[in-house]
């Protein structure tokens, strides 16, 4: 079995915690459906928490890349990066 554990990420970066997909989906006005397919795709870099369907997060530096990457103004989000 594991010796240590690891920090929860929400520990690690206090004043940045992950985003959730309900989050994003309302940053970009999209359906959650969409947000899911981006992770599928490997365009939205996720992770998971918890055991069984657990839930998604997605660390806020990499949601600013995708937006970025896609030309989005971060002006126009609904969530502060």
């Amino acid at each position: 079995m594991h010796d240590e554990l690891t920090v929860p990420a929400v520990q690690q970066a206090p004043n940045n915690p992950p985003l959730r997909v309900k989050a994003i989906a309302d940053a970009l006005r999209v359906d959650r459906a969409t947000v899911y397919r981006e992770i599928a795709a490997g365009r939205l870099p996720a992770y998971r928490v918890g055991s069984g369907r657990g839930t998604i997060r997605v660390p806020r530096a990499a949601f600013t890349q995708y937006v970025a990457d896609r030309g989005i103004p971060t002006s126009e989000l609904a969530v502060a990066l």
